[in-house]
């Protein structure tokens, strides 16, 4: 593929957050109530990215009522990272084939820089496969958030709101900056979590467990864990291992908002580490492109929501 296959919307508008961001800053100046602001907004959409997009869309980890589903994705897509059901849809298959030569982003098989932003702006992944999320695709009001016309509705949307609340202040901090940081902190888990960090289970690929990541990101960089056991709610498997996403969850749990929050049974949890603690990158035990066994063996029951 060249360059010039990369030369579109998505593309121009990606870079644009990145040069409003850096624009608005040196515009308006330094300060820490702007960083606040930015923070605030960070972790909150990164909650329904971790939330939302991975745990209860991609995973259905837990259950819900059909109002809170439909809130869960409007908070997802003010994270401009298109539809529930295109983001689903593509987790579903890296999970399927993740580091083989048919994952959408491996950093073991395309290198970093496409694990982490290429893919994103590539054309090849425009298009869900409605096949691999028909548990999604059945609900209208879904269908019609995922519509190329409306995906970006409730991140524009926010942004709005901000800047008729704060003003351009407000926009550049809250919208532009954060939303950089979002891009980059949840993309560091298709990339990072695949090259950096412990492997405390065998999974037939290179994801790794991250301590770092894992307070930047609500908990998401305990990656090995979590294709040890992709259906799990709590991907901190340990006391020690932070998961601020699953702290929420619980507390919605309290709440009666969401419900069946699904556990790794203890065997998973005490289940025998690979033979090699950090196997060399790139190794081919799965490079065919087949499904992993675990992907079989686990496969997400997609009957969640009542």
């Amino acid at each position: 593929m060249t360059w010039r296959a990369y030369v579109r919307p998505t593309t121009v508008a990606f870079w644009g957050v990145h040069l409003a961001a850096v624009a608005g800053v040196i515009h308006y100046g330094f300060s820490w109530s702007g960083v606040a602001l930015a923070l605030g907004s960070y972790f909150i959409r990164m909650f329904f990215v971790t939330g939302a997009h991975h745990r209860y869309f991609s995973h259905r980890s837990f259950k819900t009522s059909r109002w809170f589903q439909f809130v869960l994705a409007v908070g997802a897509q003010t994270a401009a990272q298109k539809g529930v059901i295109w983001w689903a849809s593509h987790h579903r298959r890296h999970h399927k084939y993740s580091d083989t030569d048919r994952d959408v982003h491996s950093p073991v098989r395309r290198g970093f820089w496409y694990a982490h932003v290429g893919w994103v702006l590539s054309p090849d992944w425009i298009d869900a496969d409605d096949g691999s999320v028909a548990d999604l695709v059945r609900y209208p009001e879904l269908r019609v958030l995922n519509h190329p016309a409306m995906e970006m509705v409730p991140t524009i949307a926010l942004a709005f709101v901000l800047l008729l609340v704060g003003g351009g202040h407000a926009l550049v901090w809250g919208y532009f900056v954060a939303t950089a940081l979002l891009w980059h902190g949840t993309f560091s888990i298709n990339s990072l979590s695949h090259l950096i960090g412990r492997r405390r289970y065998e999974t037939g690929d290179d994801s790794r467990n991250n301590w770092a990541l894992a307070l930047l990101t609500g908990g998401e960089s305990w990656h090995n864990n979590h294709h040890h056991y992709q259906s799990s709610v709590r991907q901190g498997f340990r006391w020690w291992q932070i998961d601020l996403t699953y702290y929420l969850l619980r507390m919605l749990a309290l709440a009666g908002i969401v419900w069946d929050l699904r556990e790794p049974p203890r065997h998973v949890i005490d289940a025998p580490g690979p033979v090699l603690a950090t196997p060399a990158l790139g190794h081919d035990s799965s490079a065919s492109g087949v499904p992993h066994p675990s992907y079989r063996a686990r496969r997400t029951d997609l009957t969640a929501t009542r």
